[in-house]
């Protein structure tokens, strides 16, 4: 009897068992572009080991979300087909994403575009979206589910917010890859411990110490990883770099043929082989970016404002440091790095509450509980949000000086 899946070794969840249906979507060579994005863009410059790309994490969002959709399924929740399609939703969740992954979806949010629509485009409009009506599957649904927008809230949940596949495949392989102690977290405690209320997905009262554990490890990644001076630092100089070529390159059009050719290496390289004489800068920062001569962060502050500061603000901040350090404003990077504590949900709006099952004497009676009563939450509940001001090394000491006596105040 022929074998219809295949089970793929992976050092997060040991093995991942890919069905027929789903390799052939994997083995498109518009997927096998996420193996050229690295899940972390430049956080190996300081975490060696952080290689690893938007492929595997896509592969273990799958693999989670099937984990949870079983569980859903013994519960009487969730059939069958449900399962398949979860599964393909967490597979393909995140088909858009541009090279250097979040760096990217910086530059394009300008454009009010975002790597979710280049998703969308991709599923609905490419082979990827062929291969799934062949194999008989709604690529609307699919879409709907992947990016947060079904009517099957509890579906959507599952795939990204603040129990999903996504956050918990990610923390588990960025803290493996980084060696962040940070990420220990109890992934299978959580989806089997997954509930459905009033079509909102819940959690078992009994998980909730799992779940805290989780919110938490979420924000020590952020403190120690995602936001890293030198991380950021690496990619301040990829940002300008990508936002200067960009008018030349074209690099954030919405061309679908001319985006799937975008990884990590192809744009570095394009950056760098550039004979125009209009991208020296964006040249050189770029071959700084690849030689590791990092920009040097000289003022940090953490701001306790819910939004990030506007361009228009950074700009003129830029401007200031620039006229009292007598540095040339382009030598000068303001950095405005903002995320909610706790993950948005997929409307995209700040997860206010969790919904909990309690089961007693054969009963269960369902608690939306906010966030702000669970105490390990609660104490990191809003937003975490960082100012700093890098600049090269030979302007370290005048640009510090600047910075601190026009920032001293800022709150």
């Amino acid at each position: 009897m022929k074998k219809i899946y295949l089970d793929i070794i992976d050092p997060i969840h040991d093995f991942i068992r890919v069905y027929d249906h789903e390799l052939s979507i994997i083995d498109n060579p518009i997927f096998q572009r996420l193996r050229r994005i690295r899940q972390l863009s430049g956080a190996h410059l300081t975490y060696p080991a952080a290689q690893h790309t938007r492929f595997e994490h896509s592969l273990g969002v799958m693999h989670i979300a099937s984990q949870a959709g079983h569980a859903l399924h013994e519960k009487g929740i969730l059939q069958s087909d449900d399962i398949e399609v979860l599964r393909l939703a967490g597979l393909l969740h995140d088909i858009g994403h541009g090279p250097f992954s979040h760096l990217f979806e910086e530059i394009i949010q300008e454009k009010k575009i975002s790597h979710e629509d280049f998703g969308k485009e991709i599923i609905l409009n490419s082979e990827i979206g062929d291969n799934l009506s062949k194999n008989s599957f709604d690529k609307k649904l699919i879409t709907r589910i992947a990016f947060g927008n079904s009517k099957f809230q509890y579906m959507n949940e599952i795939v990204s917010g603040a129990l999903s596949a996504d956050m918990m495949d990610y923390l588990l392989r960025d803290g493996y890859f980084t060696g962040a102690e940070h990420a220990k977290i109890d992934h299978k405690r959580i989806t089997q411990s997954l509930d459905v209320h009033k079509k909102k997905l819940a959690l078992e009262r009994s998980a909730l110490y799992s779940f805290e554990s989780m919110m938490h490890s979420r924000y020590q990644m952020f403190k120690a990883v995602y936001f890293h001076k030198t991380v950021r630092a690496a990619e301040v100089m990829l940002i300008e770099a990508l936002r200067l070529a960009d008018d030349e390159f074209g690099f954030t059009t919405f061309n679908l043929n001319e985006f799937v050719k975008l990884t990590d290496e192809y744009v570095l390289s394009t950056l760098i082989s550039s004979e125009s004489s209009k991208l020296k800068r964006a040249r050189q920062l770029a071959q700084d970016y690849q030689d590791r001569k990092l920009l040097k962060c000289v003022y940090e502050r953490i701001l306790t404002s819910q939004t990030n500061l506007k361009k228009t603000r950074t700009d003129e901040l830029r401007n200031e440091i620039s006229k009292k350090s007598k540095i040339a404003e382009n030598e000068i990077f303001v950095d405005s790095s903002v995320t909610p504590s706790i993950p948005l949900a997929p409307s995209k709006n700040e997860s206010k509450s969790i919904i909990l099952i309690t089961s007693e004497n054969g009963k269960s009676s369902a608690k939306e509980m906010p966030i702000s009563e669970i105490p390990v939450v609660s104490a990191i509940s809003g937003f975490m949000n960082i100012l700093r001001i890098y600049t090269h090394q030979n302007n370290r000491k005048k640009v510090e000086i600047a910075a601190k006596s026009i920032l001293g105040e800022l709150k």
